[in-house]
């Protein structure tokens, strides 16, 4: 592992938000087949699948170093631009003090839902993660 990755690991232990994100594995997720509940990531990320709770709606997310995704965590470690766009959230989080990117990232994903009509393509975390990465298409701004 790279040392800046390193460094997002311990810097995303220290914020708390990957402590949050290991439990919101541990209560919200179902195990792989084969009972393990994470599996190791590229670049010192956790994936956990099966996550289960109603919120937030998106099928992949990131707190801290931990990815959670609907699906079952080996199928997004075969998708490594979707990989990458999650990592670039786990690096957010080590820069904005950890689980304060939370309120950041809904108020961004608020702007961008009235700029737009949808919470990603105004949204400079999105952006910074490169949208194309996650799946998204830039929306044009809304008429007035």
């Amino acid at each position: 592992m790279k040392p800046a990755h390193r460094v997002r690991q311990a810097v995303n232990v220290l914020n708390l938000s990957t402590p949050l994100g290991l439990l919101l594995a541990a209560v919200a997720t179902r195990p792989e087949p084969g009972g393990a509940r994470l599996l190791r990531g590229p670049d010192g990320l956790l994936v956990a699948g099966g996550y289960r709770l109603p919120v937030p709606a998106a099928p992949v997310f990131t707190v801290g170093n931990v990815i959670l995704t609907r699906r079952e965590a080996r199928t997004l470690l075969e998708r490594p631009r979707l990989l990458r766009h999650e990592a670039r959230h786990s690096t957010q989080y080590a820069w904005c003090l950890g689980v304060v990117m939370i309120p950041l990232y809904l108020v961004c994903a608020g702007v961008s839902l009235v700029l737009c009509g949808d919470y990603s393509s105004y949204n400079p975390f999105e952006r910074l993660a490169d949208l194309e990465d996650g799946g998204y298409t830039k929306r044009p701004l809304r008429r007035p």
